[in-house]
């Protein structure tokens, strides 16, 4: 029998969802398997996350803004840089930082912020494929348990599924890109060779920009 060979279908591809989803694990396999040039968020250098976690009221503002300003200046170089790859995939997509201020600023704030985002928005190209992966929460919270990162252990389930709705009344609106939704909350594609290599397969596929495909493993 022979064996099928996969492709990559598209320029760029971003794989989100939320917090402890596995984006990272997922962006980095499918980027080496293809190929494509990989960028990664450099969450860990943002000086207000910890704090933030702490007094969210105090630091969302700064957290939010620096993480825009970094995610915009990181896709501004890579996605307009063809000097060695064709294709690209990423751990977050630019509509990320609106979509988690409307869960953490203000109202005034988020006015200012909107105006920023904005501008930024309208240089950078929307993902040709956007995959998001979802889980539920009891998964999330055993995820981010596990991963041991101190300053996230006290994350609260409303502020998860806050992000979650976010992220889905985002999905069900736009119309930039195609749209691949993979309910991953009873599978583990890091250490299941068979669930991952599913997950490659359907993202190797065409999808229409615009539409949406749910699928759950």
């Amino acid at each position: 029998m022979k064996k099928k060979f996969l492709f990559m279908n598209y320029n760029f591809i971003a794989i989100e969802g939320n917090i402890g989803s596995g984006k990272t694990s997922l962006a980095s396999q499918i980027a080496s398997d293809f190929k494509s040039e990989l960028i990664l968020e450099s969450f860990s250098d943002n000086p207000f996350l910890p704090k933030f976690y702490k007094d969210p009221e105090k630091y969302s503002f700064s957290l939010e803004l620096f993480f825009m300003s970094e995610r915009y200046h990181q896709l501004k170089d890579k996605i307009s840089s063809d000097l060695f790859f064709n294709n690209k995939i990423s751990d977050y997509f630019f509509m990320k930082s609106r979509i988690f201020a409307k869960t953490n600023l203000q109202r005034d704030e988020l006015l200012l912020f909107e105006k920023l985002f904005d501008i930024m928005l309208a240089s950078l190209p929307a993902p040709d494929l956007l995959v998001y992966l979802h889980s539920d929460i009891k998964r999330l919270q055993a995820n981010i348990r596990k991963r041991g990162r101190e300053y996230e252990q006290n994350i609260q389930d409303s502020y998860l599924e806050s992000i979650q709705d976010s992220y889905f009344d985002y999905l069900k609106k736009q119309n930039k890109s195609a749209v691949l939704i993979i309910d991953i909350t009873d599978v583990d594609f890091v250490n299941d060779l068979n669930t991952y290599s599913e997950i490659k397969r359907l993202i190797s596929k065409k999808y229409t920009v615009g539409s949406t495909e749910k699928i759950i493993l």
